[in-house]
C-alpha cells in the first residue's frame, strides 16, 4: 500500500444543505462526514491522503488536522478539475490513486480494499466501483462490453430508453493507474452546458486509447449514497448508527431497543453492559462491563468503569469508577471524577469535583468545585457555594465527614476528617477533625402572632 494515494473531493458548498457550514463538516454519528471518509481510507493502509478543499476551506482544513494534506480548488469547476488540482501533491512514489467524495460517510474500508485489490489484479488503467440497484433513476449507468469491461458511463439525461433500464450505476469512486490518470485529466474539456470538467469524461478518453477500464461491483448500495440535503443527512445518521449498534451487539453489548438508542462510531463498550431505551452515548466515551445505562441517559466524552447503574441522567467530560449509582435526573458536568461505590442521586449536580470511594449525595444537592473524600455523606439540599461573583473557589470535605441537610458551604472552606455539620448551617470557616460545625440564627417564637395578624380562618 506504500504506493497508493487517495484524493477526496470536498470543495463544494452544498447549497441544498441550506447551511452556512460546508457540507462535508455536517456530522454523522458524532463525526464530520469528511472524517468518516478519511478514516475509511486510513484503515485501508493508504499512506497519503489529499483532500481537495474550497468553500470555507480553512474550516475544513482545521477539522482534518495536520496528518491530512490539502489542495485548494479556488473555483469549483467540476470533479475533473478538482482531481487536477490535487495531482501536484501526489507522492513521487505513488503509482495508484483512489478518488472518493467527502460526502459519502457510509463507505466501508473493506470495500475500498476490495476495489484496490481488483484493480491491481486486473492490471487496469482505471477501475470504477459500481453497484446494482432496483431503481437507478438519477444515476449514471454503466456500459460494459462483451468482456465485462466498462466502455462508458451514461448520465440519466443522456441515456436512451434501453440504457435507462440498466441497473448497474456509477458510485463515483475510482481507482486509477497514476500515469493513466494524469494523461486522462489533461484530455478533459469543459464544452458542456455547465462549463465544467467532468471526471466521468475520462472514460471516453481511455476507451479511445485502448486503456482497459475495470468495473468492481460492490455488494451494498447504501455505501455509496452521497449526502446532499438534511433528509439524506438523517438517513446517513440512521444507517451508520445501525451499523454501530450491530457491531456492539456482536461484541456482547445488550441493546434493548436499537430504534431509540444512538451511539457514536468512536464509542467503546465492553460485553454484558446493558443499554436501555432512549440513550445517547457520544464522542470519545469508553464504558466497561456489567453496567446498566439508561433509560433516558446522555453520556458524552466520559470514561465509565464496571458495574455501574446510570439512569435518566446527563454526564459529560468526566470519569466514573466502578459500582456507582447515578440518577435518576443527575447531572455530572465536565472535569468531575467519581470514584468507586459512589451514590449520586436524584437532582444532584456535580461540577469540576472529585467524589471519593463510598461517598454519597443522594438528592437535591449541588457539588461544585469540590474535593470530597471517602465515606462522606452529603445530605439533601446541600450547596457548595463556589462563586463570589468574580472567581470560583473550592470546598474540601475530608474522609468520613457528615454534612447535614440544607447546608451552605461557602468556599473556600474545609471540613476536616470525621467532622459533622449540623442541618441548616451556613459554614464560612474551616471545621476541625471530629468536631460539630453549627451556624444558625437563634430560634424565636412570637406568641399568638397569627391571631393578631388576622391570618386565622377558623
Amino acid at each position: 500500500m506504500d504506493s497508493i494515494s487517495a484524493i477526496i473531493l470536498a470543495a463544494g458548498e452544498g447549497t441544498r444543505m441550506k447551511s452556512s457550514l460546508p457540507k462535508v463538516l455536517h456530522k454523522v454519528c458524532g463525526k464530520e462526514m469528511i472524517g468518516h471518509v478519511v478514516d475509511a481510507v486510513r484503515e485501508t493502509g493508504v499512506t497519503q491522503t489529499i483532500v481537495v478543499i474550497g468553500y470555507k476551506g480553512e474550516m475544513v482544513k482545521e477539522v482534518l488536522g495536520k496528518e491530512v494534506e490539502t489542495a485548494y480548488q479556488e473555483k469549483q469547476l467540476g470533479t475533473g478539475h478538482a482531481v487536477k488540482v490535487a495531482l501536484p501533491a501526489l507522492s513521487e512514489s505513488c503509482d495508484t490513486v483512489i478518488v472518493l467524495y467527502g460526502d459519502t460517510p457510509l463507505v466501508r474500508p473493506s470495500t475500498i480494499k476490495a476495489l484496490i485489490a481488483y484493480h491491481n489484479k486486473g492490471g487496469y488503467g482505471a477501475t470504477v466501483l459500481t453497484v446494482k440497484v432496483s431503481n437507478p433513476q438519477g444515476y449514471g449507468r454503466i456500459i460494459r462490453d462483451a468482456g465485462g469491461h466498462i466502455t462508458g458511463i451514461v448520465e440519466e439525461r443522456d441515456a436512451t430508453p434501453e440504457q435507462k433500464g440498466i441497473e448497474e450505476i456509477n458510485s463515483g469512486i475510482y481507482c486509477f493507474d497514476r500515469r493513466c490518470l494524469v494523461e486522462g485529466i489533461q484530455s478533459l474539456r469543459n464544452d458542456n452546458a455547465q462549463g465544467e470538467y467532468y471526471l466521468t469524461d475520462i472514460v471516453e478518453f481511455f476507451k479511445n486509447r485502448g486503456i482497459i477500464i475495470g468495473g468492481f461491483t460492490g455488494q451494498d448500495p447504501e455505501e455509496i449514497k452521497g449526502v446532499n440535503d438534511k433528509y439524506q443527512l438523517a438517513e446517513a445518521q440512521r444507517a451508520l448508527n445501525h451499523r454501530n449498534l450491530v457491531k456492539l451487539m456482536d461484541e456482547g453489548v445488550i441493546i434493548e431497543d436499537p430504534g431509540t438508542t444512538y451511539i457514536d462510531k468512536d464509542v467503546a463498550i465492553a460485553a454484558d453492559t446493558r443499554i436501555m431505551p432512549g440513550t445517547y452515548i457520544e464522542g470519545n466515551t469508553t464504558i466497561g462491563s456489567d453496567n446498566v445505562i439508561g433509560p433516558g441517559t446522555r453520556i458524552t466524552n466520559c470514561s465509565i468503569g464496571n458495574g455501574n447503574e446510570i439512569q435518566f441522567s446527563v454526564l459529560r467530560d468526566s470519569d466514573v469508577g466502578n459500582g456507582c449509582r447515578i440518577g435518576p435526573y443527575a447531572h455530572i458536568r465536565p472535569n468531575s471524577r467519581i470514584d468507586n461505590d459512589v451514590r449520586i442521586g436524584n437532582f444532584v449536580e456535580v461540577k469540576n469535583s472529585h467524589m471519593g470511594n463510598g461517598s454519597k449525595a443522594s438528592h437535591l444537592s449541588y457539588v461544585g468545585d469540590g474535593d470530597v473524600g471517602m465515606g462522606v455523606n452529603i445530605g439533601c439540599g446541600v450547596v457548595f457555594v463556589n462563586y463570589d461573583g468574580r472567581q470560583k473557589h473550592r470546598t474540601t470535605i475530608e474522609d468520613g465527614a457528615f454534612i447535614g441537610c440544607n447546608v451552605n458551604l461557602v468556599a473556600p472552606v474545609t471540613v476536616r476528617r470525621g467532622a459533622y455539620v449540623a442541618a441548616g448551617s451556613t459554614i464560612t470557616k474551616d471545621i476541625t477533625e471530629y468536631s460539630l460545625g453549627i451556624e444558625r440564627g437563634k430560634q424565636a417564637e412570637i406568641k399568638d402572632w397569627v391571631i393578631r395578624k388576622g391570618f386565622r380562618k377558623d
